[in-house]
């Protein structure tokens, strides 16, 4: 069926229908609505397809003239949640293994990283056994090598996976880091209580399961405790290989690292603001989807961008007192973190961290000089900051799960036309409401325009020439959440292929 809507004298809306046909209720603006972009009004539909889409929004309990809301009351309450004082007590726990350093004891059963290991292990089952045994905590590891492992060392995470109960392949991750150090990279035996790196990121990631696993979720969840950060982010890529071999559809990776400390070393004190960094360039590009690319756009429209964008969206609706900075880079100049092995892999992923950083806690032996205390005590951590940044990776985690998946196969044509469209593989599952089109100019950071467009499989733009915006789309559900916006093309899907190995791999798993 096709449905086209008349806007005054100019301006033509087609949309091809795959399944329930919806009526397009008119354009929205986004959060900053003072766009000088003209707002799109539907003024004449077809009555026949009128009649229809009132016969089929009535069956669903919702009204054909209006668009799902977006809206989900359950993420204020999420958002409520994460308990500070839980937060902070483990955080405590993690500092009192001593060290944490990937070279350090594994048998000691009271210092090191294999004590630290089996606490956090053991934590995800007690977590576990209050939600009924919802959760699946297992060890991904491997014996590694390297430059800053001299010798062949077992480097292990612990993950925790809370199935999802409509699309369990489908995957969110948050993520914090096991490991800490001191001056010294090699020194295995000093006090390094690695309280703000990265305890505080995996008492986040502990938290949020205390939180989540009281929902049931339709995507998976993994909370994941990673090893051997410091030592060159052997634990992510260990875990990104685990998730490929088990033929899982990672929509999004939440890297915590560091997300206690508000005091900078800049001298700025703030406990309401938080970086997110995301790659814009697909580092898992190949050279014929960097040949399209660099046609068509999508320099600043990565999967891992467009998460990017969506968490802050979500900051904005939930969460008060909390401004979320797009950091446009991979991570801080010239330095890493463990979401780089998801994008090395293929997979949306950010570094979610706060905003000041203090480097005389970073690193550091334990000491004073000049006056100046260093090294990363716990005393640098502010542990209601840390439980604001765990409360934006739950809702965030908690909407994703909840929301349809991104679409698939998204493209995009009008090159040397007045119209644009945009077309993707529709999802026939009952959770999906339809789908929204979001634009805005090649100059804006964000999205600043969307409507939505009902059950379809493509979009025209009447008189909106393809040159002058960018544009994605993301599928809607009936709950009130939306998955990230997907640019066209190999640049902005959340999904890549799987190579026939990677398939066969998934297959004998």
């Amino acid at each position: 069926m096709t449905i086209k809507a008349s806007i005054g004298k100019t301006l033509v809306f087609t949309a091809v229908c795959a399944g329930t046909a919806q009526a397009a209720p008119p354009a929205t603006p986004l959060h900053h609505a003072g766009s000088s972009h003209t707002l799109l009004r539907q003024s004449a539909v077809n009555q026949s397809a009128r009649n229809q889409n009132a016969l089929n929004q009535s069956a669903l309990g919702q009204s054909p003239y209006t668009a799902p809301s977006q809206e989900d009351l359950r993420l204020y309450e999420i958002a409520g949640a994460p308990q500070p004082a839980r937060i902070q007590q483990d955080i405590q726990t993690l500092v009192n293994f001593g060290t944490r350093h990937t070279l350090s004891s594994q048998t000691d059963k009271e210092r090191g990283i294999g004590a630290a290991r089996n606490w956090i292990k053991a934590e995800f089952e007690r977590i576990s056994a209050a939600c009924d045994h919802c959760l699946e905590v297992i060890e991904v590891g491997d014996t590694v090598s390297g430059k800053r492992i001299p010798e062949p060392t077992r480097v292990v995470n612990i993950i925790a996976i809370q199935r999802g109960t409509l699309d369990p392949n489908r995957v969110v991750m948050m993520s914090g880091d096991i490991d800490s150090r001191v001056s010294d990279v090699m020194d295995a035996t000093s006090f390094s209580p690695g309280a703000n790196d990265n305890a505080s990121g995996v008492a986040g990631a502990l938290e949020a399961a205390r939180v989540l696993s009281q929902y049931q979720f339709g995507g998976t969840i993994v909370y994941a405790a990673l090893s051997g950060e410091e030592q060159g982010l052997y634990g992510g890529a260990g875990l990104a290989d685990f998730a490929k071999k088990q033929g899982w559809q990672v929509e999004a990776v939440l890297n915590n690292d560091m997300i206690g400390n508000i005091e900078g070393i800049n001298g700025v004190v703030s406990n309401h603001t938080v970086r997110v960094f995301s790659e814009g360039v697909r580092i898992a590009e190949t050279q014929a989807e960097a040949k399209e690319r660099y046609f068509s756009g999508g320099e600043n429209d990565s999967a891992s961008r467009n998460l990017a964008r969506h968490i802050k969206e979500l900051a904005d609706q939930y969460m008060t007192n909390l401004d979320v900075q797009l950091i446009y880079r991979l991570d801080r100049f010239g330095r890493g973190g463990h979401h780089l092995p998801f994008n090395k892999a293929g997979f949306p992923a950010v570094r979610v961290m706060e905003t000041n950083e203090n480097y005389n806690r970073q690193h550091q032996d334990i000491r004073t000089e000049n006056g100046i205390a260093y090294g990363d005590v716990i005393e640098g951590v502010d542990e209601a900051f840390a439980a604001k940044l765990t409360a934006l990776n739950a809702i965030s985690l908690a909407s994703m799960a909840w929301a349809p998946a991104p679409p698939t196969q998204v493209s995009i044509s009008g090159q040397v036309s007045a119209d644009t469209q945009l077309s993707w593989q529709a999802d026939a599952t009952a959770e999906v409401a339809g789908y929204r089109i979001y634009w805005r100019k090649t100059t804006e950071a964000e999205w600043s325009h969307s409507r939505y467009v009902g059950k379809v499989n493509s979009f025209t733009l009447s008189n909106m020439v393809i040159d002058n915006y960018l544009y994605g789309v993301a599928a809607v559900g009936f709950n009130g959440n939306t998955s990230p916006v997907v640019f066209p093309g190999a640049a902005g899907a959340f999904f890549r292929p799987a190579s026939d190995a990677e398939s066969n791999a998934a297959k004998s798993n």
